[in-house]
């Protein structure tokens, strides 16, 4: 057998992405002479980030099927068709030894096809509730990999291997309250540090709870750091000119979040799988709003299998505005509830699940040949 071959497939979201890329950088390890293919959606951000960091990829014009308003479904059946022989196309050229689908939108086509054509592949599911489009697939995928207990409610138990989600590089080992990251937020105080994400594009209702305690922020001894996302930058940067809190440290997207972690005291995030990854990798007090604007409501269950470790704390989006920011000054002060938060929350983390995941992807390597 010549050099190994792989098709990653997936993507649209940060969540997405950064498992996928940490995949192929596993495989890339341990097979250095291997190909590797992405296959993404269009116009997604997966079709900027793989280039990026180094991978070919090719785009598929696939796009998600709208439970609410069906309307929107009209382009969705021909841009299925046309994606499906697209992936056929690539697939066939490609000849993958394995294929590996991560979630998203392009990994439907490129499984189907892979599986109708008999090459092995393998699932990574990072939720703890199982999107449709891998419940299919999980039919006939050789192996699932999954991120949290009780995965059999969605697929083959004989099939299931446990061995979390893979975090960013950079993130598995942060230290504390170190100077560079002092430095890099501008943060000379002793207070602590409450650190706010809403992923790459900002999440709505966490803004608007920053916004909505402005004062209290400014009467409390903490220091803020608040990615707002690109979608909302511009118009709270002008909202906090027109009335400065000289506590809060403002920026549309943090590219370093090894150092955003060595200060935080506190984490307040929306709940997609990844991120929570890497708040057991760092262990992180966590406040966690899931996002209701998701698939199956699938972050509730993320957060909830935290909350229900005494691992996190859960606040729902429609109560977020009045509670959050209260809330986490409250929890700040209560150290051992700290203490206790990140504890458990630390002892979820799978340090090795790239690691793992790739030893399942090399087991199925002989099987297709």
């Amino acid at each position: 057998m010549g050099s190994a071959k792989f098709i990653v497939s997936g993507g649209g979201t940060g969540g997405h992405i950064f498992p996928a890329l940490s995949i192929a950088d596993g495989l890339r390890k341990r097979f250095p002479d291997c190909e590797i293919l992405f296959v993404g959606a269009e116009g997604k951000m997966e079709m900027e980030k793989v280039p990026a960091a180094g991978y070919n990829i090719v785009g598929l014009p696939v796009a998600g099927f709208h439970r609410g308003e069906l309307w929107r479904n009209l382009a969705f059946l021909p841009k299925l068709i046309s994606s499906m022989l697209r992936a056929k196309k690539v697939v066939k050229d490609f000849q993958p030894d394995v294929v590996i689908g991560v979630g998203g939108y392009a990994s439907g086509p490129v499984l189907k096809v892979a599986e109708s054509l008999g090459i092995p592949t393998v699932l990574q599911e990072q939720n703890s509730f199982a999107g449709v489009t891998n419940k299919i697939l999980g039919k006939k995928a050789d192996k699932i990999c999954v991120a949290y207990d009780k995965m059999d409610r969605f697929f083959p138990a004989g099939k299931i291997v446990y061995t979390g989600n893979p975090i960013r590089q950079g993130l598995e080992a942060v230290t504390p309250k170190t100077s560079e990251a002092k430095n890099f937020f501008d943060d000379s105080s002793d207070q602590p540090v409450i650190l706010i994400v809403g992923g790459s594009l900002g999440a709505r209702v966490l803004n608007q709870s920053v916004l909505a305690n402005l004062d209290l922020i400014r009467q409390s001894p903490v220091t803020v750091i608040w990615q707002t996302g690109k979608y909302y930058y511009k118009d709270i940067r002008i909202a906090l000119n027109n009335d400065p809190v000289s506590n809060i440290r403002l920026m549309e997207f943090i590219p370093r979040m090894d150092l955003a972690y060595s200060l935080a005291d506190l984490v307040i995030s929306r709940a997609g799988a990844g991120t929570i990854s890497e708040l057991c990798a760092v262990g992180a007090p966590s406040i966690l709003v899931p996002s209701p604007n998701v698939s199956e409501d699938h972050q509730t269950f993320n957060a909830m299998s935290l909350v229900e470790k005494e691992a996190a704390v859960l606040i729902k989006d429609s109560d977020a505005i009045k509670e959050l920011i209260p809330k986490a000054i409250q929890l700040l002060e209560d150290r051992q509830q700290c203490l206790k938060l990140s504890e458990n929350i630390k002892k979820l983390a799978t340090p090795n699940a790239t690691k793992d995941i790739v030893d399942v992807i090399a087991t199925l390597l002989n099987k297709g040949s």
